[in-house]
């Protein structure tokens, strides 16, 4: 597979061969995944949004723990399988699944106490935009947790560039401030560490 087949599955993954490679990025980022919920802090009765939720590696703890969940992807194929792997959750209304982009959420404002969105930013086509949008679905005192390689190790990995848009640190943290967010804090598990976790209130 070339780097460019590899990144558009990345961006929009479909069929079989989009499928396994959610199922290789599900385990390459389970340590990223993982720090990202615990920076969360989801509560039971949270209404949870993740944006880009791709190989659904945090789906199923979100709809363990919160008390719904909206999953968004721009893959057809991504909403089919996880309206089927969680079909219960979503027949019983815990869960429910949007074919949509960060840039244009299909939710009212206000609608979630929490969102997270983990090894998307490349792929928004306005941080402007969608931190914008993130703002207007969440509640007061909302929080935002977002995950992603920084532009320094992500540009090392060479995929094209009319795919992939890496973005700094001080890139995100300025768009998540400009979008209203406060408390804007950049974190990781270790200093070694190549990614890391901004997270930011509502007001």
């Amino acid at each position: 597979m070339t780097p460019r087949f590899i990144a558009r599955q990345l961006a929009r993954p479909s069929g079989l061969l989009g499928w396994l490679i959610g199922h290789l990025m599900n385990r390459r980022n389970v340590k990223m995944n993982a720090f990202a919920i615990h920076q969360l802090a989801i509560n039971p009765t949270d209404r949870v949004l993740e944006a880009g939720f791709g190989g659904g590696g945090t789906l199923s703890y979100l709809i363990e723990n919160a008390g719904f969940v909206a999953g968004l992807d721009r893959s057809h194929d991504v909403i089919r399988r996880a309206n089927s792997k969680f079909s219960q959750a979503v027949a019983a209304g815990r869960a429910a699944f949007h074919e949509s982009s960060v840039e244009i959420l299909p939710f009212d404002a206000s609608s979630f106490e929490k969102a997270i969105t983990v090894n998307t930013v490349y792929f928004w086509e306005s941080l402007d935009l969608g931190f914008r949008e993130l703002y207007r679905v969440l509640a007061p005192e909302g929080k935002i947790v977002v995950g992603f390689l920084p532009k320094e190790w992500m540009d090392r990995m060479g995929m094209p560039t009319d795919i992939f848009t890496t973005r700094t640190i001080e890139e995100v943290v300025a768009a998540t401030e400009k979008a209203g967010f406060i408390d804007v804090r950049s974190d990781k598990p270790q200093t070694g560490t190549a990614w890391v976790a901004i997270t930011a209130s509502r007001p």
